[in-house]
Formats: C-alpha cells, sequence, structure tokens
C-alpha cells in the first residue's frame, strides 16, 4: 500500500508500538521529512527523521500529535506541550488505558482526539487499529487518522469507549494468545513423536497458511473448518475434543475476560 499522507506527524515517543508503526509507514512511501519524534535519548530512528529531546517551539497547523510514550508520563508531555496545541491540531493516542476524558484534561485546547490500539503485527501491515472519538472529534480529523492507519492492516471505529478493553483484549492481546497456541500445537505434536524443530515449523506453516485461506475466503473460518472435518474422519475425532461442551470457546472466553477485566482494573489504578 502506497501512503498519500499529507499532514505533519509529531510522534511523543518511539518505543516499540509507535516504532513499529512508524517503519510500517515509511516502507509505505511516508517521507521522512513529514516526521519529527521527541524522545529524550535522542537516539535516532530513522534516517531522514528530525529527533528532538523536548517539544519543539511550534507545532505546524494540521500536525497530528502521536502519543505514544508510557501512560503514566502524560502529564509530564501534557505540560511540555502546553500553549503548542489548539483547534487545528489532532491528537492519536495508543496509550493503554487512558481514556478519552483523560485526554481532554490533559488537553483541553484541543477538539480532535483520537484513541488508538494497535497490536504487533501493524510492522508487517497486517495489523488491527481499534479507533474510538467521541462526538467532538471532526468528521475531517477522523478520517485523517482512518487514512493513516490504513497502511497497517485492519482499521475498526468502536462504538462505545466502554468496548475499548475488551477490543485491546481480543485484538491487542490477541497475538500472545496464537503465538501460545502455535506453541503448543508444535508441543502437543513433539510429545506425540515429532522432532521439536520440525513440530515447530509445521505448526507455524499449517497456521499461516490456514490464515492466510481464512482471510481470503468468503466463508466464515467456523464453516471452513466443518468442510476440513469430513463425517468419521481424522480431523472430526480431533475437533470433537475441541467442541466438547464448547470447551475452546469456553477457554477463550475465559482467557478474554480476564484480559479485559485487568484493563478495566488498570483504568481505576488498581
Amino acid at each position: 500500500m502506497t501512503m498519500n499522507f499529507s499532514n505533519r506527524l509529531l510522534m511523543i515517543g518511539c518505543g516499540n508500538m509507535a516504532g513499529q508503526m512508524l517503519n510500517r509507514w515509511l516502507e509505505c512511501g511516508l517521507s521522512p521529512a513529514r516526521v519529527t519524534v521527541v524522545r529524550p535519548s535522542g537516539q535516532p530512528v530513522a534516517q531522514g527523521i528530525e529527533v528532538l529531546t523536548q517539544a519543539p517551539d511550534e507545532i505546524a497547523s494540521g500536525t497530528i500529535v502521536l502519543l505514544g510514550m508510557k501512560p503514566y508520563q502524560l502529564s509530564d508531555v501534557a505540560a511540555s506541550l502546553k500553549g503548542l496545541l489548539g483547534a487545528h491540531h489532532i491528537i492519536a493516542s495508543v496509550l493503554a488505558g487512558t481514556k478519552q476524558a483523560q485526554l481532554r484534561d490533559a488537553f483541553p485546547d484541543v477538539s480532535d482526539i483520537v484513541r488508538i490500539m494497535p497490536n504487533t503485527p501493524v510492522g508487517v501491515g497486517q495489523g488491527v487499529c481499534a479507533l474510538f472519538a467521541d462526538d467532538a472529534t471532526s468528521e475531517s480529523a477522523r478520517g485523517a487518522i482512518y487514512e493513516l492507519m490504513q497502511p497497517l492492516g485492519l482499521a475498526e471505529w468502536i462504538g462505545s469507549e466502554s468496548q475499548f478493553n475488551l477490543v485491546t483484549a481480543l485484538s491487542g492481546c490477541g497475538p500472545a494468545y496464537l503465538f501460545r497456541f502455535i506453541d503448543a500445537l508444535a508441543k502437543a505434536a513433539a510429545q506425540l513423536g515429532l522432532p521439536d524443530a520440525q513440530a515447530g515449523r509445521l505448526a507455524l506453516a499449517t497456521v499461516q497458511g490456514a490464515s492466510t485461506l481464512a482471510a481470503q475466503s468468503s466463508e466464515s473460518p467456523g464453516k471452513l473448518a466443518d468442510r476440513v472435518a469430513s463425517p468419521g474422519g481424522m480431523t472430526r475425532q480431533g475437533m470433537n475434543v475441541l467442541d466438547d461442551d464448547d470447551r475452546l470457546v469456553k477457554l477463550l472466553t475465559d482467557t478474554l475476560r480476564a484480559a479485559r477485566d485487568r484493563g478495566d482494573e488498570m483504568e481505576r489504578g488498581a
């Protein structure tokens, strides 16, 4: 995907997640000249990108300010940007557990504020970015953020901020659960007799191929599973174990609930 991005981008922090987002944008043609990164270390991030150790003296109208530092740094960052941001700027926050109301309190002069929850595959253009904005955020700002997220993978708006932690549990935490599944699939095959390394290769390739097929198919993953599982065959026998008493669905429901509830606790400062 080739980017057609006309805004300037000011990144406050450029750690693991923000760094992967930036790398993908650069791969898709984002001009380094349009990007400024603020990070206390001053360490370079990519060729041609200006890196500052503190906030710039001014921020051009129309700039998207991406908050990618640690959530506990919000008040300090807001203080450093005081007087620099106003109605002609857009704030995009990837700060976990930081609600829209907190962002509005921190940046009272900015109308256009969007929360974003990306996941790690954004770095390869296969990520998920959940987006939320309240009624005070303009349609033009929503459009600019949506356009910025497009090269990263699937970008979807959620209707209620109360769903943010559930979406985070699904898409933000989900890659870790899938990695664990791949690892468990390989370990199970190894315990039944395959060499460890071979079991790992086969498990990874199987999941990769199946995921690609599911993404390209017009049928749901559930329907695809049933197509593979012929009555009385090997696949159906294994599926009977997974499907017995909805054990897999129940396990994943418990998993997502635990992650969502922890997000709620973090928002309350617990």
